[in-house]
């Protein structure tokens, strides 16, 4: 609303107008805004969870300190939406089609997460809402920002190729080896705006993968155009729902959901800031989307969001974001990385969420297998999630597979040190672009 009456009043010259032109000003006082509301708005949001006794439902596990959680405010994902979502509305171009997707997907999720929360507190059980419906809402995401990239004429992107030239003075190039020292390889941006289901990869000489290449086989362009868009929104479908549940799950200590994903988030931001530059893009030989650039003011809002979550999250909690935090985290770190087309490079980005959700499918998958074949169910882990692993100390009595640490080791530094493993993944990531 304040970018819209800025351009109103661009005739105006009033001072610092031109200020709003520039990303990094909103995107700086999207964070500084969303970081005040989540710490001042989060207090009386707390404080209303309490008086209507909107606590957390505690199974005992037999976790150190776990039965001291009960009763804890929930939902606190509240101040997480509201902190993101108002310096968007603020200070974002709602024409923007990026930003009008995030937006959605926000909300989307979040209703996902608080009816899941909701049903958790009045039937009083972990149970909440079945796992079918909450998968065919991440499904119908998927489907939503799958297909709106495919036929939105907003969405395009700029291909980067390089070319040859005999100068040293341009932006990007490397130095060619060779008879005649002087040919170097230029990186370009093509002027023209397409329409095309490519992503970003490591490793390769571009960093640039084609849907479109897996359905090269079929004689007729046109169905092989169409088919290479399917598998496109197929994977958009499978990331969110996978991301989604991820944080979902990485959402069981004080403070491990909300930091690791803050660390995704700048690394995300960065990605967003660098992808919507035509002059960045091409010095680090990535793709141009233009329009994309806007996301880094959500970026900002969702860092700040987070952060100023984490000043009541932080071990011992005063509040937990719950399903309505957890899910909609998941779901917009999901959509973020599609829109700037870096959902291929999430695996490495989102190794944590994806180990926790591993975890979970292995440990299931072989108890079942073991309880069939022996008659008695065997684990790999002491617990699932993976953080409950080493939270718990050695289980005797009980056949497991990976029974180390003997000891507990403390929830706080737990988390510390899978923020540390958050950090070190984001810094690889952006080495692999630059493995080719």
């Amino acid at each position: 609303m304040i970018y819209w009456l800025s351009e109103i009043l661009d005739g105006i010259r009033f001072p610092g107008h031109n200020l709003m032109g520039y990303i990094s000003f909103r995107a700086g006082i999207s964070f500084a805004l969303s970081l005040v509301i989540a710490l001042v708005f989060g207090h009386h949001i707390i404080a209303r969870l309490q008086k209507m006794q909107i606590g957390e439902v505690v199974r005992n596990l037999g976790l150190e300190g776990q039965m001291a959680k009960k009763g804890t405010p929930t939902m606190g994902g509240v101040i997480i939406i509201l902190a993101t979502l108002v310096p968007c509305l603020l200070m974002g171009n709602l024409g923007n089609i990026y930003m009008q997707l995030m937006i959605v997907a926000t909300l989307w999720m979040g209703a996902i997460g608080f009816l899941d929360d909701y049903r958790k507190l009045k039937y009083h059980n972990k149970d909440g809402l079945k796992g079918k419906y909450k998968v065919t809402g991440q499904v119908g995401l998927g489907l939503l920002v799958g297909l709106t990239m495919w036929l939105s004429p907003q969405i395009v992107m700029s291909e980067n190729f390089e070319r040859e030239a005999v100068s040293a003075e341009f932006i990007g190039q490397t130095q060619r080896g060779g008879d005649d020292e002087n040919i170097t390889t230029e990186i370009v941006v093509s002027k023209d705006e397409i329409k095309s289901p490519q992503t970003t990869i490591p490793f390769v000489k571009n960093n640039n993968f084609n849907y479109q290449w897996l359905t090269s086989w079929i004689p007729d362009r046109h169905s092989a155009y169409t088919l290479g868009w399917l598998v496109f929104v197929l994977v958009v479908v499978i990331v969110v729902t996978a991301v989604s549940n991820g944080a979902n799950l990485t959402d069981g200590l004080d403070g491990l959901c909300a930091g690791t994903s803050a660390i995704i988030g700048i690394a995300l931001l960065i990605m967003a800031y660098l992808g919507g530059n035509v002059i960045y893009s091409s010095y680090l030989n990535i793709m141009y989307i233009p329009g994309s650039e806007e996301l880094v003011v959500f970026a900002g809002a969702f860092i700040g969001a987070l952060v100023g979550f984490l000043w009541y999250n932080a071990f011992p909690a005063q509040v937990f974001m719950g399903d309505t935090g957890s899910l909609t985290i998941g779901g917009i770190i999901a959509v973020f990385a599609i829109l700037i087309r870096k959902e291929l490079l999430i695996p490495l980005l989102c190794l944590i969420f994806f180990l926790e959700d591993l975890s979970v499918v292995m440990q299931v998958s072989y108890f079942k297998y073991t309880r069939r074949k022996y008659g008695e169910g065997r684990r790999i882990f002491k617990m699932t999630p993976l953080h409950h692993h080493f939270q718990k100390g050695a289980v005797t009595g009980a056949p497991v597979k990976w029974n180390f640490p003997v000891n507990p080791i403390p929830e706080n530094k737990i988390v510390t040190r899978f923020w540390i493993v958050g950090i070190l993944l984001a810094a690889l990531t952006f080495v692999t672009l630059k493995i080719r």
